[in-house]
């Protein structure tokens, strides 16, 4: 059996041939790749002896000889069916930009939006200015790993003073064939002072073969700009999926992520912003949903580094059957970060005996003028308010489905973009029915609590 440790070694090869066949042989680029990998080999994958990994064994992802993903044919109809009406629409296949599937729609003419390989061989001096700049991929092995084997992705940049009206939606496909594949997606997107922008990210899969998408965004805010960004995840349930967000923030700067996680067998979705610019706002969102075997983790770093910056964390976790969720939740209050505002919360409802949750909100403050808080809760459905709702009439499995959407809702609610609003609502509505039909024995309601102010 490979172990984690002995995983960099299966990797040692499939570097070599994808350094040998690059059509981009940036000094600059391929320094940053080669320091990836020895970063990657140097320390292998996590193991739950890692403070950040203790809840999540990566082992599935480590022992499974992963091929790198080749190209592979998709219909439109088959993009189609996915759901989706936006009109500027970036597609990516196996983790290569698509242009024949992709559409452009009335974008401002000074707004970039194509792929980044194209981008690397067109424009590398701007990518260069940002790429590989804010994420520290010498602390994360899958950092490291997607460092290690840049090559596309998507590409969007905003000049200043402009307002991008419509959604950008990019679409992440992965087609596997009878080998285990792998693609390792790197986003750039720079969304410069005064403008506006919202980013959707959305990651499926086609049929039921073994896929891991290791992903990277890195998100520049710049001063006073106003950005939102959705992570939605639906795999089947032989995908992998870890995501990484990087947020770098400028002065006076607002943005809003939201993540959806919906699907796939192992999902690990980090999120790391960082207010660097004084006066600057951080909404993080999120609504996980893990049903049968699912596991999915949320590792929330969230660094104040300046002062009189506001955070807001706010993740709702619904885990049936033996699903099992994870919140981790870390603020970082800087010395210089003083005037500091920040809450994270964290709501759970498990839907059977089995389900399982583990949540650790933590704050870690070095400046002495701050007001933080941070509380979990875990609890079933409410019988009360299950009782009620049967009392006028509805089933029990309709009772259910109202009180779980209700429940979702909080975090939808959230979600101001009404395009993407629509579309998340009905991936989530799909996801409900499932949940609802636990019919399985119901304890009386029981809740913990955890609140500690700072």
């Amino acid at each position: 059996m490979i172990t984690e440790t002995q995983a960099p070694e299966r990797y040692l090869e499939t570097f070599d041939q994808f350094n040998r066949r690059s059509a981009t042989q940036l000094g600059w680029l391929k320094a940053l790749r080669q320091e990836g990998f020895a970063r990657f080999a140097e320390t292998g994958f996590p193991t739950t002896h890692d403070e950040d990994w203790r809840f999540t064994n990566v082992a599935p992802i480590a022992q499974t000889a992963f091929q790198s993903a080749v190209a592979a044919d998709v219909s439109p109809g088959q993009v189609d069916s996915f759901g989706t009406q936006f009109a500027t629409q970036l597609v990516f296949v196996n983790g290569r930009f698509s242009r024949e599937l992709s559409r452009f729609g009335a974008l401002p003419r000074n707004v970039k939006v194509n792929g980044l390989a194209q981008e690397l061989t067109s424009n590398a001096s701007a990518v260069e200015a940002h790429l590989g700049q804010y994420l520290n991929f010498r602390r994360d092995a899958f950092s490291a790993l997607n460092t290690a084997f840049i090559e596309d992705g998507a590409y969007v940049h905003v000049p200043r003073g402009t307002v991008v009206e419509q959604p950008i939606y990019v679409l992440y496909i992965a087609a596997p064939g009878e080998q285990p594949i792998i693609e390792n997606p790197r986003n750039l997107i720079v969304v410069e002072e005064n403008s506006q922008a919202t980013i959707v990210e959305d990651y499926v899969s086609l049929g039921e073969g073994t896929s891991f998408s290791n992903t990277i965004t890195e998100l520049v805010a710049g001063d006073s700009s106003v950005v939102s960004h959705y992570m939605i995840v639906r795999g089947s349930g032989s995908s992998y999926n870890v995501s990484t967000l990087r947020l770098q923030q400028g002065r006076s700067s607002n943005v809003a992520t939201h993540s959806l996680l919906l699907g796939g067998a192992l999902v690990r979705n980090n999120v790391h912003p960082v207010l660097a610019g004084q006066g600057a706002e951080c909404l993080i969102n999120g609504l996980f949903m893990a049903n049968g075997r699912q596991h999915m983790d949320n590792y929330m770093l969230v660094e104040h580094a300046s002062p009189h910056c506001n955070s807001r964390q706010f993740y709702n976790g619904i885990l049936n059957a033996q699903g099992h969720g994870v919140f981790h939740g870390r603020i970082i209050v800087h010395k210089d970060a003083q005037k500091t505002d920040a809450k994270q919360t964290n709501r759970n409802l498990l839907l059977s005996d089995d389900a399982q949750i583990d949540t650790k909100p933590q704050l870690e403050i070095y400046a002495d003028d701050v007001k933080c808080t941070h509380g979990a809760t875990i609890g079933q459905v409410e019988e009360n308010a299950l009782f009620y709702l049967r009392s006028r009439g509805l089933s029990e499995a309709s009772a259910r489905h109202l009180l779980l959407m209700a429940f979702a809702n909080e975090c939808l609610d959230r979600m101001n973009e009404t395009q993407v609003r629509k579309h998340v609502e009905a991936l989530v509505s799909q996801w409900v029915p499932e949940s609802a039909s636990y019919t399985g024995q119901q304890h009386a309601p029981a809740e913990r609590v955890w609140e500690e102010v700072g």
